[in-house]
């Protein structure tokens, strides 16, 4: 994390590519989650609920607690190394206080409400998967703004 030390950003050799290689990394991460997600756990109601409850009808088996609490585990991991990151690099190269402030608030609230309501669905009720996907949502959407935000201020901005 030596971007943090460093006054010009642009004008540094090394960390302008690692940077940029970094954020590149990102998107590509998210790209492939909501892929992942979609193929493993579903990104609709339905397909959350069929996938945390199964269905009778269809013949579906509900995902084993040990599995769900693997994909849980895994996703904690992931998430906190990605958000941590992405909020190091989004501070240091976003210069509008009230932006970073908005930014940061939202993906991580919303990252840890989903985080929260995926267990209370599959524990409790059915009804927080509604609060999980609408999460799951705001935090890609507000985290990918994030990355390309970083990125036009560290190849385009005038300023840094």
């Amino acid at each position: 994390m030596r971007f943090t030390l460093i006054k010009n950003l642009k004008k540094d050799s090394t960390i302008k590519p690692m940077l940029n290689g970094l954020l590149i990394f990102m998107l590509l991460y998210f790209a492939a989650e909501v892929f992942v997600d979609y193929s493993n756990f579903g990104l609709s109601y339905e397909q959350v609920k069929f996938t945390l409850f199964g269905d009778e009808e269809n013949f579906l088996e509900p995902i084993s607690q040990a599995s769900f609490l693997e994909y849980i585990h895994t996703k904690i991991f992931f998430m906190m190394m990605i958000l941590l990151t992405l909020s190091a690099v989004f501070i240091r190269l976003s210069s509008r206080d009230s932006l970073k402030l908005f930014c940061l608030n939202s993906v991580m609230i919303s990252a840890l409400t989903m985080l929260i309501t995926l267990p209370l669905a599959y524990y409790t009720s059915p009804f927080f998967t509604y609060i999980y996907l609408l999460t799951y949502y705001v935090w890609h959407l507000c985290a990918f703004y994030m990355v390309l935000h970083s990125l036009w201020s560290l190849n385009f901005a005038k300023s840094i």
